[in-house]
């Protein structure tokens, strides 16, 4: 299979993406980029990129392992024990079963790559 290459996107896919359809996620933004989903059903990898505003914040239970790196902006993320400031360069590891609390005092632009089919949320 041939490499999957997206030209600068940070910059352009990024900026592009998809309102969470959940009632509490009106200021959190998700998109899928890449899977391997095509060649492996049973364990996919998918990546892309998710965007908090500032405002109302994201809860979150996550039914699958993910990590993310922030790259742009700033996020407040919490397990319900421990809160952290993420900045750009920060990774944090998400396992199935967490649930987490997003929020940004402007915006914050991350990078995932989650164990998960494409275009689930």
């Amino acid at each position: 299979m041939p490499i999957v290459y997206h030209e600068k996107a940070q910059s352009t896919f990024a900026k592009n993406m998809t309102l969470i359809t959940t009632p509490e996620a009106n200021n959190s933004f998700l998109s899928d980029l890449v899977t391997s989903g095509d060649l492996d059903k049973e364990k996919p990898i998918t990546a892309g990129f998710y965007r908090q505003l500032k405002g109302e914040t994201l809860t979150y239970t996550y039914t699958y392992h993910e990590m993310k790196i922030i790259v742009e902006g700033e996020f407040h993320i919490s397990d319900g024990t421990n809160s952290y400031v993420g900045l750009p360069g920060d990774v944090f590891y998400f396992q199935k079963g967490d649930t987490i609390t997003f929020s940004s005092p402007d915006y914050g632009l991350g990078f995932f790559c989650g164990q998960k089919a494409f275009g689930v949320v």
